[in-house]
């Protein structure tokens, strides 16, 4: 099974540069290239304090970087990125991308009701009808 998960590895910026590339999960339009048991896998990169990041999948195993896109909406409550980085303001992307991990994830197949998304935290760019709403 390929994974995207990666355990305390050195965060680096994507191979793409400094925003995601252009097959990235994270962009709204890319094309759905992995099977949804994937996204189940590394959901818990999104769980809060997590030490685990989402890897990018163009940087390959001999060389693992965190994802760009990970780092714009999946991130905000991942431990590892807070304490060691990059953050969000190392990268940055002109489409548009999913809000949090579950958008992601669910928009890659994964039924929303997956208890693999019910750990995950939001990363505040979420959008609610109700602007009284947090």
């Amino acid at each position: 099974m390929v994974s995207t998960a990666s355990s305390l590895l050195p965060i680096r910026r994507a191979t793409s540069g400094d925003s995601p590339c252009a097959r990235c999960p994270w962009v709204v339009d890319s094309p759905r290239e992995f099977p949804p048991e994937v996204f189940q896998h590394s959901a818990k990169t999104a769980y809060d304090c997590a030490t685990h990041t989402f890897g990018c999948h163009v940087s390959g195993v001999h060389r693992p970087a965190t994802c760009a896109g990970f780092l714009l909406r999946g991130a905000t409550h991942n431990l590892h990125v807070r304490l060691y980085g990059p953050g969000e303001e190392s990268v940055h992307s002109s489409r548009p991308l999913h809000a949090n991990y579950r958008a992601m994830a669910i928009a890659n197949g994964v039924d929303p009701d997956d208890p693999a998304l019910a750990r995950c935290r939001d990363s505040g760019y979420e959008t609610h009808d109700d602007p009284g709403e947090t």
